[in-house]
């Protein structure tokens, strides 16, 4: 079987895309799918796999979302923001788009030929004072899920990150993706502020178990959190990270952020046939 595939990326989060509607996979399959071909020295190499469907509930799409390590993905922002320009491109929706998430319906809209905006799903839990501690070491945190079920994120302010060690970082970034106090886990989200409206962040995702370009539902919870404390504005907030610049829009009613939107850009990197030899297809 010969299957066709997209490569993009959204601010560097680089994804594999499949349109099952023309590939009809066996859901049980896509794990294996994902950690084959999202194995950057041995396939394509990709953050994750994301994988077009028929919608079952009213949407114009599902997406199915698969981490490298071939665990499933409740959403991923910056995955929502491409596929929002694969279904444009392939005739699957127009300007607007609905799409079905397995954390809920998230709604794009194209900008531009690159730039598209998505409502990431609703913070449907947050703790704003959650400090936790690492190798007896106290750390102010606070904590955000997305969508329900939620997407899980610590949010943590690190001193000078730009010229943080990366080897320290990411140990730390380990243990606390791993901190019991994460039932569910956890993607951490390291953040300074640079300016007004400015933050600077590195996310370490979980099930890709590693720092990312940037990641988009992690740059959402980070806006919630410093929006609700008062650090940002909640408007046109900017927040660079090591693949580009994501812009944070919110709407807020008292203590709590109803309306949460991102905005950055697509690429398509390549567009071709999957040839992988090691791919298994078979029972």
């Amino acid at each position: 079987m010969v299957l066709k595939f997209w490569k993009m990326n959204g601010a560097g989060n680089d994804f594999v895309v499949l349109n099952n509607l023309e590939e009809r996979l066996p859901v049980e399959f896509l794990p294996q799918v994902a950690r084959t071909l999202c194995e950057r020295h041995l396939s394509i190499g990709a953050d994750g796999l994301m994988v077009v469907d028929a919608p079952t509930q009213g949407g114009d799409y599902k997406m199915l979302f698969f981490n490298s390590d071939g665990s499933v993905g409740e959403m991923c922002g910056n995955g929502a923001r491409c596929i929002c320009r694969y279904g444009y491109e392939n005739g699957l929706a127009g300007d607007t788009q609905t799409v079905e998430t397995t954390a809920g319906i998230v709604t794009g809209r194209r900008i531009d030929s690159r730039l598209y905006r998505i409502r990431l799903n609703d913070p449907t839990t947050v703790k704003l004072d959650a400090p936790i501690e690492v190798d007896g070491v106290r750390y102010a945190c606070s904590y955000v899920e997305l969508g329900d079920p939620g997407i899980p994120h610590a949010v943590v302010p690190y001193h000078d990150l730009k010229n943080a060690c990366e080897n320290e970082l990411r140990e730390l970034g380990r243990k606390i993706r791993w901190h019991s106090a994460f039932p569910k886990g956890a993607n951490v989200n390291f953040y300074e502020i640079i300016g007004e409206d400015r933050v600077f962040e590195r996310t370490f995702e979980r099930g890709v178990e590693d720092f990312t370009y940037a990641c988009g539902t992690g740059t959402g919870s980070l806006v919630t959190v410093l929006t609700l404390q008062g650090k940002v504005s909640g408007q046109g907030v900017q927040v660079d990270m090591t693949g580009g610049t994501l812009v944070i829009d919110t709407e807020r009613r008292g203590s709590r952020i109803t309306d949460l939107y991102l905005t950055g850009p697509t690429n398509i990197v390549a567009k071709g046939e999957v040839t992988d030899e090691d791919l298994c297809l078979a029972k």
